[in-house]
């Protein structure tokens, strides 16, 4: 499986002979990137975003139960109510999950943590991607903490550089050195989660 980030809550996941899927393609006005399937994490913005990414026969914008070729994918609704704003800010993860075990959580544009008891209906999650921005550095170690994944990555953290720098002191490691793609097979998952930085790809916008 590989996956590549480019910005903000977007990333291109693979895995050869499976359905590939974009995330969050919000911004991207050349239709350069390719998948079978697009997701959204807040409510679809028109049908431009989805547009943006060629190739694509599916678009999933809502909490439920899908099965894409082999893939399934869940989408769990984690919204929160706003009290400043008074309103209801809508988020979606979602976790797909491969014939061959591999699992990515998506958590989208998160802002609290979750229950247990929904974090516990989502089985062995491999790889997370976990915001920075719409929580705090103790509540994305809480999250991880419940997830338990063998790898974590970083998103939304281009919007902000020093809250990666706080992320990896709030989880005890150094600075890891940025990978253009995380490869990831069933063979060869780390024991204990390992973070990984993903350097952002061009946007395309």
């Amino acid at each position: 499986m590989e996956i590549t980030w480019y910005g903000r809550s977007c990333f291109r996941i693979t895995e050869r002979g499976h359905t590939s899927v974009v995330t969050d393609p919000y911004g991207l006005s050349e239709p350069k990137l390719k998948a079978d399937l697009v997701t959204f994490s807040q409510a679809q913005p028109g049908d431009a975003a989805a547009h943006s990414v060629r190739g694509h026969d599916y678009v999933i914008a809502a909490p439920g139960e899908y099965e894409v070729g082999e893939l399934f994918v869940t989408g769990i609704p984690m919204h929160v109510y706003d009290e400043e704003q008074e309103q209801l800010r809508e988020n979606v993860a979602y976790l797909f999950e491969y014939p061959n075990h591999l699992t990515v959580l998506h958590l989208g544009h998160l802002h609290e943590v979750p229950d247990q008891s929904t974090i516990e209906q989502l089985g062995e999650v491999k790889v997370l991607l976990a915001p920075l921005d719409g929580l705090r550095g103790d509540q994305v170690t809480d999250v991880i903490a419940l997830v338990e994944p063998n790898y974590v990555v970083p998103m939304h953290a281009g919007l902000d550089a020093s809250a990666v720098d706080r992320f990896l002191k709030a989880m005890g490691v150094g600075q890891p050195e940025a990978q253009e793609t995380l490869r990831v097979t069933s063979s060869s998952l780390s024991e204990q989660t390992q973070v990984v930085l993903l350097r952002s790809q061009p946007r395309l916008s």
